[in-house]
């Protein structure tokens, strides 16, 4: 038993030798340089090896820039969260592992009588270098008393503890954070009346009146109104709205400000909505923003026109009219009004393509006469063309409506002049004037009215020309011509024809289709025959003659 004291202190001085080797181990791992670095030391780059050992945690708070809210209205507050998180092992550049929190979500609850309205917001990964804003909405009610109010924030988060030897330790907490609003009754501003003159389709004034309903005077006040509505664009673009200046508005106090608006083509007849955002500066300079005013309004409807009481006397190859009535349906006054044809063919063209009517009131109507050219190749049908009605507004701005078409018949091609010839039936190889009854079949006086005649073997003409100055609508006047038949011409019906040569009403210079009329040639011997008469008479008288002075011998 005597050796028993030496074998204690042995042992215990192995244990001790162990326990710095392991040591010496372990804080040779923590400090060894990266592996993947070839300059380092070690072992041989195909030996793996395991990342050092990291630990840490992310440190959430909240902060609140803007924190007056003010009483009897909704009102939004924005927070930040930053995150000033913590390494405890580990090199810097594997920080961001365990200082991050991931999946963070926030829900905030204030002190009574505040009430906020928003509840869990998702906002993300929140790094040490990247706060994360968010906006919830707190409920102030009417007559709170001023002061300051906690806002507790409850963070939910996941987050990585530990990471080692290939091993990593994932943590979920809950943490509270608090900030403060300030109740402060200031000023505050509502939309109380919107109206506007604006025609849908058309600009004009939008008037929003705006209260200030708060306890405090707010000075350089700027109210800047933006659309909620599609087809609804106020200022130049419907996304940068428009702003309108108020020096100064007291407590209780109404201003009227206005915007130009406009309503888009087709958009229907309701109301619109809009929003607007007031900038202003407190009793103590400071500036303020409060935002969420809501206003709406109707527009007036748009401007329409009808056209109705259609007549027309158009036909192929000819000028002529349609005549309508076009009427202002309102809901306003329509000044300078054009009626316009807006339709493209080749066969059907319009003189004047633009009548105007004058100045019609809501509800009145006007005739108009729309002169058109109908082709010689066009159809013989009913037609539907696309006509648009230009006015100016009351601000004489040029406005145009489409929706409206005309409707109107094209009747079937004429002849421009009737030919009537009474004796129709010349002898073979007779010369006679013939008399020949012109009328003219058009809407229009003619003047400067060339006729002439035309005629083939065995029928000729030596006088195929005749003239009249002018013919009015329907009027008749005689044209004589020559016409003689070939001697040898066989006993039958051949054709002549007349042309005209004209200048219409707007004097320009026309030729007629060719008109075609049957003459009948007869036979020469089909009368009595004086010249063999007379001849027999002569012989007759001859032989009398001789027997008398025979028989007086």
């Amino acid at each position: 038993m005597r050796g028993s004291p030496r074998v204690v202190i042995l042992l215990a001085v192995l244990v001790v030798v162990g326990g710095l080797g392991a040591l010496a181990a372990a804080g040779t791992a923590i400090g060894q340089e990266d592996p993947e670095d070839p300059s380092a030391g070690g072992p041989e780059p195909d030996q793996q090896q395991q990342p050092p050992l990291v630990r840490g945690s992310p440190n959430l708070d909240v902060h609140s820039p803007d924190r007056v809210v003010t009483p009897g209205s909704t009102n939004e507050v924005e927070f930040q969260i930053s995150n000033d998180g913590s390494l405890n092992v580990g090199t810097s550049d594997r920080r961001e592992i365990v200082t991050t929190a991931r999946n963070v979500r926030a829900e905030a609850e204030a002190d009574s009588p505040l009430e906020v309205t928003t509840g869990q917001t998702a906002v993300g990964t929140i790094t040490e270098d990247e706060p994360r804003p968010v906006t919830i909405a707190i409920d102030v009610p009417e007559g709170v008393e001023e002061g300051t109010y906690d806002v507790d924030v409850e963070l939910k988060y996941a987050h990585t503890r530990q990471e080692a030897g290939g091993v990593t330790n994932d943590r979920s907490r809950t943490v509270t954070e608090t900030f403060e609003v300030e109740v402060r009754d200031e000023a505050r501003f509502e939309i109380t009346d919107a109206s506007t003159d604006t025609q849908i389709g058309d600009t004009g004034t939008l008037e929003a009146q705006i209260e200030n309903t708060g306890s405090a005077t707010a000075a350089d006040v700027d109210v800047s109104l933006e659309s909620l509505s599609d087809g609804l664009v106020i200022g130049e673009t419907a996304e940068a709205g428009d702003s309108a200046r108020i020096d100064e508005l007291e407590a209780g106090e109404t201003a009227t400000v206005q915007y130009e608006a406009a309503i888009a083509d087709g958009s229907p007849l309701r109301g619109y909505s809009v929003e607007g955002t007031v900038q202003f500066r407190d009793e103590d300079g400071i500036q303020r923003v409060d935002e969420g005013a809501r206003g709406g309004f109707t527009p007036v409807d748009e401007q329409r026109f009808t056209i109705d009481e259609v007549e027309s006397d158009l036909r192929v190859g000819e000028d002529g009219d349609v005549i309508g009535t076009v009427t202002n349906e309102g809901p306003v006054e329509a000044r300078n009004v054009v009626v316009r044809y807006a339709e493209e063919s080749p066969n059907v063209v319009p003189i004047e393509d633009a009548i105007a009517v004058g100045t019609l009131d809501a509800g009145e109507s006007a005739e108009f006469r729309l002169p058109i050219e109908i082709g010689g190749e066009a159809e013989a049908i009913d037609r539907a063309a696309d006509m648009a009605i230009e006015y100016r507004n009351a601000d004489l701005e040029r406005r145009a409506f489409e929706d409206v078409e005309l409707l109107f018949e094209v009747e079937p091609k004429r002849d421009q002049f009737v030919v009537e010839m009474i004796d129709r039936e010349i002898a073979a190889g007779d010369t006679k004037t013939v008399d020949v009854e012109v009328t003219n079949n058009l809407d229009e006086t003619v003047e400067d009215v060339e006729a002439r005649l035309f005629a083939n073997d065995p029928l000729d003409s030596d006088d195929d020309e005749a003239f009249v100055e002018e013919l009015d609508p329907g009027e008749s006047t005689t044209m004589t011509f020559e016409l003689e038949a070939e001697s040898g011409a066989t006993a039958k019906t051949y054709p002549i024809s007349f042309d005209f040569r004209y200048d219409d009403e707007r004097s320009r210079s026309q030729l007629s289709d060719t008109t075609r009329v049957a003459i009948t040639v007869a036979e020469a011997d089909g009368g009595i025959p004086w010249t063999l008469l007379i001849v027999g008479l002569v012989v007759v008288a001859a032989a009398g003659g001789g027997y008398y002075v025979y028989r007086d011998r």
